[in-house]
């Protein structure tokens, strides 16, 4: 997988850029779309189970779920609750494999806390997903407000891929297409909210 996105990126790179986002944070973290692996994620803490349900999710169902997610040190780098339940086809890939994996078998009202390794979230970071691009390159409109920090994005055949800005110097820009949480643990506390039947 690793290898066919960085084909991908290689590619993308003779295309156009067709945006920018500014400086934005990372998408919303269980989203998929990213190089992964096998491994399987490990549960950290006990299940509890809220309101009796007989209905468990399995593979197709449409999930709806409260997510918090956090790093390794406790910080937290997303998470929805307050907000509108985040609603995913469970097997489909809308959502990285480790997020996809626990919830099967959840019930609604059950809770879950799950540690995903890079395998199992985003991926190790990758250095042949670093490149140097010329300058020039870049449509005017784009060029003109170039500064690090900055998420572009490149279009590409699979739609457009998210790459961050991390280096300018003379008429050279430094481009990561790494995911911004590739390479890192993540720790998911998980509660179902809604299970539908898939088509």
């Amino acid at each position: 997988m690793v290898k066919k996105f960085v084909a991908l990126v290689l590619v993308a790179f003779s295309l156009l850029f067709v945006g920018c986002a500014g400086n934005g944070g990372t998408q919303t973290p269980p989203a998929g779309g990213s190089q992964t692996g096998t491994t399987s994620q490990k549960e950290t803490a006990s299940v509890s189970a809220g309101k009796e349900s007989k209905t468990v999710v399995k593979k197709g169902d449409i999930v709806s779920v409260i997510y918090t997610g956090r790093f390794e040190d406790g910080e937290v780098f997303d998470s929805n609750e307050g907000k509108e339940p985040f609603t995913f086809q469970v097997g489909s890939g809308q959502v990285i494999p480790g997020f996809d994996e626990a919830v099967l078998g959840m019930k609604i009202g059950e809770e879950k806390t799950v540690t995903l390794t890079p395998d199992m979230a985003y991926g190790e970071r990758d250095d042949r997903l670093v490149f140097q691009y010329p300058i020039d390159q870049f449509p005017d409109d784009i060029r003109k407000n170039l500064q690090v920090g900055m998420t572009l994005y490149m279009n590409t055949e699979q739609g457009p891929i998210p790459v961050k800005v991390i280096g300018m110097e003379g008429s050279t820009v430094t481009i990561d297409a790494n995911h911004p949480l590739a390479g890192k643990t993540l720790i998911f506390d998980i509660k179902v909210v809604d299970i539908k039947a898939g088509q």
